[in-house]
């Protein structure tokens, strides 16, 4: 079962069929470019699959990030093969940047990761050009480490997040 998460103003929840339009939208635009797209809204509807697929196969994965009874964006923790280690990522709808939500988001998303699986490390693999999302890992407490270069991403940043209490 996917745990909701609550936090002040946001519910991190399972994706549900309704907010592929958000989801597709989103990453049919320019605002992808650093995460791998744009993407056709077949290929968005894949990844959307396998964002959902993860909790299956792991026992952790991404949630959407709920504000006001709308969908805004998706956090959550991966490892995909092709991945060295457990990585947590973010993105946010249009529309949604610059409200805090990101940071309330992982910081709910980090506590649980830490919870599920207190041994395993977490990364997250940022472009080095998304400047963004580097602030929010500083933000959060990461450090970026390059003695662990992201091998399945050349143009990638790994950022080492410190270990939290639930």
């Amino acid at each position: 079962m996917i745990p909701i998460l609550h936090t002040e103003r946001l519910i991190l929840r399972p994706y549900q069929r309704s907010d592929f339009d958000a989801y597709a939208a989103f990453y049919k635009s320019d605002r992808t470019a650093h995460i791998g797209g744009p993407l056709s809204e077949k290929a968005a509807w894949a990844l959307f699959a396998a964002d959902v697929g993860h909790w299956q196969l792991h026992g952790f994965g991404w949630w959407m990030i709920e504000h006001a009874g709308a969908a805004v964006g998706v956090c959550g923790l991966h490892h995909p093969p092709h991945q060295a280690e457990r990585e947590i990522g973010w993105s946010l709808f249009d529309g949604s940047a610059g409200r805090g939500f990101a940071y309330e988001a992982a910081t709910a998303a980090l506590g649980w990761g830490w919870a599920y699986d207190p041994d395993s490390g977490i990364v997250s693999y940022i472009d080095r050009d998304n400047v963004p999302s580097i602030r929010l890992a500083e933000k959060l407490g990461a450090i970026r480490d390059d003695r662990h270069p992201p091998a399945h991403d050349a143009l990638a940043v790994t950022y080492r997040h410190p270990k939290v209490a639930a």
